[in-house]
């Protein structure tokens, strides 16, 4: 009997899994933005008011409730913001990389922020409140508030009064 319990939960979470990224791909290519926000808010990713997110922005698929974007905030075209990796704390040499097993780490966009055209944003970061990351960044590390952020891997290069 546990067993076919354990099948249901399975099929369940595929199917859950399956919608998630029908969503996302429908998100992917959606216009107007307002639209595009409803579909990522019906994926599970936590979201304010008055966030502008661009067509061609690829919010996690495997976990996009441990995403959130505050207030104001704005996601350009062609971003990508991932929460979840690969665990390399056990790999060693003759181990295949898809060997590792997945974490997810939350992702977390302060009131308004603005990511620039084709940034990515890693799992685990926070982009603090007022934050600029620069177009085609990688965030691998918190990003403080009111500052600009750029290159890869991004680093602060302006800081605001």
């Amino acid at each position: 009997m546990p067993s076919v319990k354990k099948d249901k939960l399975s099929i369940l979470g595929m199917l859950r899994g399956l919608f998630n990224r029908i969503l996302n791909s429908v998100a992917f290519l959606s216009v107007p933005s307002n639209l595009t926000v409803f579909i990522h808010k019906l994926r599970g990713v936590q979201i304010g008011k008055k966030v502008f997110i661009a067509k061609f922005v690829y919010i996690d698929d495997r976990n996009p409730e441990a995403v959130s974007i505050g207030d104001g905030v704005a996601v350009c075209a062609g971003s990508k913001i991932l929460a979840h990796q690969r665990d390399l704390s056990e790999y060693k040499k003759g181990m295949w990389g898809m060997e590792n097993p997945m974490v997810s780490k939350k992702v977390v966009l302060e009131d308004g922020c603005h990511i620039g055209i084709g940034a990515t944003i890693l799992p685990g970061v926070t982009v603090g409140k007022g934050a600029i990351i620069a177009a085609g960044a990688v965030v691998s590390k918190d990003v403080p508030p009111y500052c600009v952020a750029a290159g890869v891997p991004a680093k602060v290069v302006k800081e605001f009064d």
